[in-house]
């Protein structure tokens, strides 16, 4: 939880004369006693391509801090052109305005800032050496870039966490590159794998061999009873004649066998059927 919460930003004097100071109104709420100053840093960026050309316009401690809404007023100068290079002075560029405690920075605020002549003739012919009187600024004050950080204030409890939590129950996990290892040997055949490492691929083979063999099996099965029922519409009445001299006991063997099948494969049969 950030104990100093920025609220607003309001640029005084804008747009303005390039040379002209800088005026922020800046609003923020502290939410506890605080010992030490805040610090804000007004920094100007000369150019797109390089940090060297930066400028620090202006600093500002303030404090003590009661608790509660603070409002403040945060003046700097204008950047020393010197240090910009020439050619771009005109054009777009950025302001950042940053808050820091203790020397630890918590909130940063980007505005983009426009830098142009103040006639549009000058605009499509600007002279080769630059009219500093003649360019106005325009901060772009509505679309601010806010940027928040985490620090640590007074108190320890208030450090942020530099490391993400500890996750003990990760450690019984096994690393995907350990198992990938193992699956490897185990296709190639080479060095040994934990027992029950390819239990289900083991499982899976067999099972295919099962069902291939129940398929074998029941079509025996199927064809025996099938030329059982065609031979028994073949026989002629002479056979008939025949059949009912057949002592009883030969009759319930002839009857179990027409329903079950041949010797062993009643029961292969019903388990695919």
């Amino acid at each position: 939880m950030s104990i100093i919460s920025l609220l607003n930003v309001n640029v005084l004097n804008n747009p303005a004369n390039f040379m002209d100071k800088y005026q922020f109104e800046i609003t923020f709420e502290c939410l506890e006693q605080l010992s030490k100053d805040l610090e804000f840093k007004l920094t100007y960026v000369g150019s797109a391509t390089s940090s060297e050309h930066d400028q620090e316009l202006d600093s500002l401690f303030v404090g003590p801090i009661p608790v509660g809404v603070n409002k403040f007023i945060f003046e700097a100068d204008p950047p020393n052109l010197s240090r910009i290079p020439s050619s771009e002075i005109l054009g777009v560029t950025v302001l950042l305005l940053t808050a820091a405690y203790d020397g630890r920075e918590f909130v940063r605020v980007g505005y983009y800032t426009n830098n142009e002549y103040d006639s549009e003739e000058m605009n499509k012919e600007p002279p080769n050496k630059p009219a500093v009187e003649r360019i106005v600024r325009n901060v772009l004050a509505e679309k601010p870039r806010v940027t928040r950080f985490a620090i640590k204030w007074d108190t320890e409890d208030s450090e942020p966490p530099e490391f993400p939590p500890d996750q003990p129950e990760a450690d019984l996990v096994p690393d995907d590159e350990d198992q990938y290892a193992a699956d490897e040997l185990a296709a190639e055949g080479d060095g040994e794998v934990e027992p029950g490492a390819m239990d289900e691929d083991i499982e899976m083979d067999g099972a295919e061999e099962l069902v291939k063999d129940d398929d074998e099996i029941s079509n025996d099965g199927s064809e025996d009873l099938e030329a059982e029922s065609a031979g028994s519409d073949d026989e002629d009445d002479d056979d008939e004649d025949e059949a009912m001299d057949v002592s009883a006991e030969d009759q319930l063997h002839d009857e179990a066998t027409a329903v079950s099948g041949p010797s062993g494969a009643a029961g292969d049969y019903v388990i695919v059927g």
